[in-house]
């Protein structure tokens, strides 16, 4: 037998037994919680097109897609990615003029990473999108339900950590920086590079304000007095109205009583640039990734001929599960299996007995003795 079809390839596994019975379990809680905000379940294709996830959507680079051909020679691409996915159906199915659509998902994405380095090529994720509404309410309310779906999966120690990348593009209009610099200042700041970045802007003349502002990027973090302080920065600049927007947030989020969940930071940027303003990414110990991550995208819907203002976010279940497990958190899976062994004799009471324990909600699993070999 050729071995190696009893593996997995790299980057994929088999989940079964306990594990994936806690998967489940986690999964209908943390749709429970989209349920409660009023959002509609959706499925959308695990491939699609290819231009659907082209480089101009603003998605993960064409090198980390699965592609392929279908019998006609059209480029598909498994989906890397559900927002944009998301997007185009939308775009096609819903009124979003008439009133906010609410939308949620459940299903795999598939990333071919260059680098494995640990991380899985196939994940499971659950998330929302909230399209047809700018107002910062809803930036509030993506935010809220991800803290509440990371509280409902048990989890107490964790932070949810909220930038706005208007701040920095507000800053790099302003300083008429050219877009080769910008998108190597932009690395820099994500690489949390200060002694870079200052070097690099050490050969443009510009507004010292902002030039100050910049370089300090990579440190713009914290709690919410770090917003008094940005608010202090920005005087006279657009990037003011990013912190105005974050500081409306922390309102918003003090009504759902959830702000010791929240921190700041105006250094937070995305490797998606289809994102135009809040962002955030939600950590806790035992998962060397982001457990949520979201933000707001106002004109990736127009790639898809239908502009409408929207904001998004995703828990990635395999992060949050792995967590769990390092917290020593448990996820209560339910009734505990009852096994009934019988023999022949016994077989028609064992089924009655085992048909009586289900129609209570239980569950059994009948198992007939094995015939002594002697």
């Amino acid at each position: 037998m050729n071995q190696k079809i009893l593996h997995t390839p790299e980057g994929v596994r088999d989940i079964y037994g306990g594990e994936c019975k806690r998967k489940q379990v986690l999964e209908r809680r943390l749709q429970q919680v989209l349920a409660s905000f009023g959002y509609q379940e959706i499925e959308t294709p695990t491939f699609e097109y290819f231009d659907v996830f082209g480089s101009d959507v603003g998605t993960i680079p064409s090198k980390d897609l699965y592609k392929f051909f279908d019998r006609e020679g059209n480029t598909l691409a498994l989906r890397p990615d559900f927002t944009p996915s998301i997007a185009r159906a939308a775009s096609r199915y819903f009124p979003v003029s008439e009133k906010p659509v609410r939308l949620s998902y459940l299903g795999r994405t598939f990333v071919n990473h260059q680098e494995h380095r640990g991380r899985l090529k196939e994940n499971t994720e659950i998330g929302a999108e909230l399209i047809g509404e700018s107002a910062v309410d809803a930036d509030a309310e993506i935010i809220a339900m991800a803290t509440s779906m990371l509280l409902a999966s048990g989890l107490k120690e964790f932070q949810i950590s909220i930038g706005n990348v208007g701040f920095y593009e507000s800053l790099v209009e302003e300083a008429r920086i050219d877009d080769q610099t910008k998108e190597k200042l932009r690395l820099l700041i994500h690489n949390h590079n200060p002694f870079g970045v200052e070097q690099l802007l050490s050969g443009f003349s510009m507004d010292p304000k902002i030039r100050t502002i910049l370089t300090q990027l990579t440190s713009l973090n914290g709690a919410d007095d770090m917003l008094d302080r940005a608010f202090a920065l920005t005087e006279g600049l657009r990037a003011r109205d990013a912190v105005v927007r974050l500081m409306e947030i922390l309102k918003i989020v003090r009504i759902y009583g959830l702000q010791r969940h929240v921190s700041f930071d105006l250094g937070m940027l995305s490797a998606y640039t289809y994102y135009t303003g809040v962002i955030f990414r939600g950590y806790t110990y035992g998962s060397g990734d982001a457990v949520v991550k979201g933000g707001r995208y106002d004109t990736l819907l127009g790639h898809f001929g239908k502009n409408a203002p929207s904001a998004g976010f995703v828990v990635v279940l395999g992060n949050l599960m792995n967590a769990l497990q390092r917290q020593k958190i448990p996820i209560e899976t339910g009734p505990e299996l009852l096994t009934i062994t019988y023999n022949a004799s016994g077989r028609e009471e064992a089924h009655r007995k085992a048909a009586a324990l289900r129609a209570e909600g239980k569950c059994v699993e009948l198992v007939p003795e094995r015939e002594s070999e002697d």
